[in-house]
C-alpha cells in the first residue's frame, strides 16, 4: 500500500490533508495539497485517490503454434459503464499482495489458467489509470506448452472467481482490438509488445 508520505518528493507540492473515505475492500483516500504555480502564486486542490496495491499481469504465448493463453470474466464496472454482459477477456493478472512481482505472476498464472510457468520475462512497469489509482502493473510474458498444464485453473472460488481460460489464435486475438472484443488496457499493450517481438524475431 501507499502511503502519503511516499507521494511528496516534489518540493513544489506538499500534502495539506488526508482523509481516509473507506477502507472495505481497499482504502480510498481524499488528499488535499498545494502546489507552486508557475506565476509563484500557491493552489490548493482536494482529489480521490484509490489504493488497491500494486499488481503484475502475464500474457501466455506459443510460438510453434501463434497461439495466446487469456481469461473471460465477469468485471462489474465494465457492467455499470456499458458492457452488456460484463465479460472482459483480458491477460491473466493478480495483486502482488506480500510477494514480488514474478512470485505473484507465476502463482497467479497457475490459479487462474492453470499452467505451471517457471521462466517468466519482465517487459515494462505502467500506471494504469494515474489520475485516480495508485497502482503500478508489472508486464511480463512466458512461452507456455501444453505440457505445462497442471490443472483446469478458473481461479479461486473462495475469492469468488469464475474465470475461462482461452486458448486463441495469436492473430484472431490481435484483431479482437480491432472488433472490440477485447477493450482491457493491459491485454491490448501485452498483444501490441508481443506482435512487435515477433515482427523483430
Amino acid at each position: 500500500m501507499i502511503s502519503t508520505t511516499c507521494l511528496m518528493q516534489n518540493k513544489s507540492f506538499q500534502v495539506t490533508k488526508t482523509e481516509i473515505l473507506s477502507d472495505n475492500w481497499y482504502t480510498l483516500r481524499k488528499i488535499t495539497y498545494e502546489y507552486l504555480k508557475k506565476d509563484g502564486s500557491v493552489a490548493s486542490v482536494t482529489r480521490e485517490a484509490y489504493d488497491r496495491g500494486n499488481g503484475a499481469t502475464i500474457l501466455l504465448y506459443n510460438t510453434e503454434f501463434r497461439t495466446v493463453i487469456l481469461t473471460r470474466q465477469f468485471r462489474l464496472p465494465t457492467f455499470i459503464n456499458g458492457n452488456e454482459t460484463g465479460l472482459l477477456i483480458e491477460a491473466c493478472a493478480g495483486l502482488l499482495d506480500d510477494d514480488n512481482p514474478e512470485e505473484c505472476i507465476r502463482r497467479e498464472t497457475e490459479e487462474e489458467t492453470g499452467y505451471k510457468v517457471t521462466a517468466v520475462e519482465k517487459i515494462f512497469e505502467a500506471y494504469m489509470s494515474p489520475g485516480s489509482v495508485t497502482e503500478i502493473l508489472h508486464f511480463f510474458i512466458a512461452e507456455y506448452s501444453r505440457k505445462m498444464k497442471v490443472s483446469d485453473g478458473g481461479g479461486l472460488s473462495e475469492e469468488h472467481e469464475n474465470i475461462d481460460v482461452l486458448e486463441l489464435d495469436f492473430d484472431g486475438a490481435f484483431e479482437m482490438i480491432k472488433t472490440g472484443d477485447i477493450k482491457d488496457a493491459k491485454t491490448i499493450m501485452l498483444l501490441q509488445y508481443f506482435k512487435i517481438k515477433m515482427a523483430g524475431v
